[in-house]
């Protein structure tokens, strides 16, 4: 084989990569990715409102969902009418999936058009056979009507989707709820816009970073309810104090971490970041998760980011008390981790504007 047969198969082997949100919150979480500029993936922005979707210029794609059942109006908060404004464009949406390899699906759940729609989309994944990962938020705790839509929502995704990566508003709150709202709003589009960002980046760039599309697929793939943690630190141990956080304060309370199928590992740290940190985090992940089945991280370099790590965990086949139904007081995080993880949130939300990548390495281990 030549060099150049071997660099036209590289490209027609890299695979597709598509990104939709779906009603409001969804949109506007696929616009602040859009801002930030996916490399290698399609960006399309469905919605029931058409007002709301007139505002989607940068995406690559936009479907007004149900115009003849709801006329452009949206749908009202009822997810039921969501669900049959999709079907309404079910042949416009399978052609536009048509090739996908990996589908993300982002959405605020507990509304109608994204909470209706996202089940219909996964579905005609699933159906492409597309790697399909639904990117999720949950209601305020207080919004119990709006919760229960979300978790009927994620009961119907988990018969259609590989990997559900939910966010707890509540959870949030925590951490963020003395920031002003539009901050607030930013550090959670930053959460979902980042991981579908470094994802993508990761599978669409093999020149810096080789994490392939296989090894993505093996621990997302039927990997269920997936959560996302993130963490900081800076000084002596500084890797550790980040990977310690991340793991130990996720946005969806599970019921043990060590329980989890999969583990996938960013990190980001400045010119300063050494190899044996990222083999320490990686040592330090397989202790607290034992008896996953597979653990990926991933490490790159930001110059903005020198004397300090960034972490984020995301936990695939956790088990999730909110898909009982049952209520339970939801663990505090101790308050001497609710500072730095603020710090990690609000720091993420600013730099990623400036974030530039200038040396990349990933590190994969099947136990």
């Amino acid at each position: 084989m030549t060099r150049e047969e071997l660099l036209e198969k590289v490209k027609t082997s890299r695979p597709s990569v598509t990104v939709v949100g779906l009603g409001g919150a969804g949109c506007n979480i696929v616009t602040w990715i859009a801002d930030k500029k996916l490399a290698g993936g399609k960006i399309i922005g469905a919605n029931t409102d058409a007002s709301h979707l007139s505002t989607m210029t940068r995406a690559d794609k936009i479907i007004l969902l149900g115009e003849k059942l709801c006329k452009g109006h949206g749908c009202g908060g009822f997810p039921e009418r969501g669900a049959e404004a999709a079907k309404e464009n079910l042949a416009e949406i399978k052609e536009d999936l048509k090739g996908t390899n990996l589908l993300f699906l982002v959405a605020g759940l507990g509304g109608g058009s994204g909470t209706g729609s996202i089940p219909v989309f996964a579905g005609v994944g699933r159906e492409a056979g597309a790697l399909t990962i639904a990117c999720v938020t949950i209601p305020f705790t207080i919004e119990m009507t709006r919760r229960e839509k979300a978790r009927d929502a994620i009961r119907s995704l988990a018969e259609v989707c590989d990997s559900i990566v939910v966010i707890d508003n509540s959870k949030l709150r925590e951490v963020a709820g003395n920031l002003p709202l539009k901050d607030a709003l930013s550090v959670a589009n930053a959460l979902v816009g980042s991981f579908v960002k470094n994802l993508t980046d990761t599978i669409t760039q093999p020149s810096l970073i080789n994490l392939d599309y296989a090894d993505l697929r093996a621990i997302m793939e039927r990997g269920g309810i997936s959560s996302i943690g993130i963490g900081e630190g800076d000084g002596a141990n500084r890797v550790e104090k980040a990977v310690s956080q991340a793991l130990s304060t996720p946005l969806l309370d599970i019921t043990d971490i060590s329980t989890a199928y999969g583990v996938l590992i960013h990190i980001v740290g400045g010119e300063d970041l050494t190899l044996e940190e990222v083999a320490v985090a990686g040592e330090q992940i397989m202790d607290k998760v034992p008896n996953t089945k597979r653990v990926i991280w991933g490490a790159k370099v930001d110059p903005m980011l020198t004397g300090a790590v960034r972490v984020m965990a995301v936990l695939t086949g956790v088990t999730c008390p909110f898909l009982s139904g049952i209520a339970k007081p939801a663990p505090q995080i101790p308050k001497e981790v609710v500072k730095p993880l603020r710090e990690a949130m609000e720091h993420m939300a600013e730099s990623f504007p400036r974030e530039t990548i200038s040396r990349a390495a990933v590190f994969s281990k099947e136990k």
